[in-house]
């Protein structure tokens, strides 16, 4: 079941991959797991946007208007969807030049499970404060890359030296899907696909 994975993750990850990695699920868990957890960031993101304001620092709280904060919450959640496959295809494309032979659905459940953390961090949106939101997203950024060291040698059935080599490349790939992720935002908006704020 898809709670008791991310329970064992926080509680007991070692335990937990191996676990995953015991289980072999198929691609429709992994699937699941990715479109469940990435629904929690979008509404607390669009309940946040639209209802509760945004606060930076002494400033008066920004709002969007209702079908901006809606068309925020579907591209946030189709952009995660679209980063985790990303990183599941990157994760699957260079397994080989570290030695690991994983099927995309090991790849995926890699990327679903270690994602997890910074998704769900997402969460913090409901308390709408610049600095809360980043501190929350630092630490579950810290923690998703913890997991992506602990699992990919139990996933990948590396030794550890090399799963952290494997690792730190995940992480540079990531890195940069975040930074495309955040270059096309900003060309969207600044090309009339921007958000409506209320005034």
């Amino acid at each position: 079941m898809i709670l008791n994975h991310i329970w064992g993750l926080y509680a007991h990850p070692m335990e937990e991959w191996k676990t995953i990695d015991a289980k072999r699920e198929s691609i429709v868990n992994s699937l699941t797991h990715i479109l469940f957890i990435a629904i929690l960031p979008c509404v607390a993101a669009y309940y946040a946007s639209a209802h509760l304001g945004w606060g930076v620092g002494a400033r008066e709280s920004i709002f969007l208007t209702h079908n901006s904060a809606v068309m925020l919450g579907i591209a946030m959640y189709l952009g995660i969807i679209a980063a985790t496959f990303a990183l599941a295809y990157l994760v699957y494309w260079m397994a080989k030049t570290f030695g690991a032979d994983p099927s995309f659905t090991q790849s995926l459940e890699l990327a679903a499970y270690t994602a997890t953390p910074v998704i769900m961090s997402g969460v913090a949106a409901l308390y709408p404060e610049l600095w809360f939101i980043a501190l929350i997203f630092l630490a579950g950024v810290g923690y998703s890359v913890y997991l992506l060291y602990a699992g990919i040698p139990v996933i990948m059935h590396i030794p550890e030296e090399r799963g952290f080599l494997y690792a730190s490349s995940v992480v540079t790939a990531g890195l940069i899907l975040m930074v495309i992720l955040m270059v096309s935002t900003a060309i969207l908006w600044t090309n009339g696909f921007g958000p409506q704020f209320m005034s």
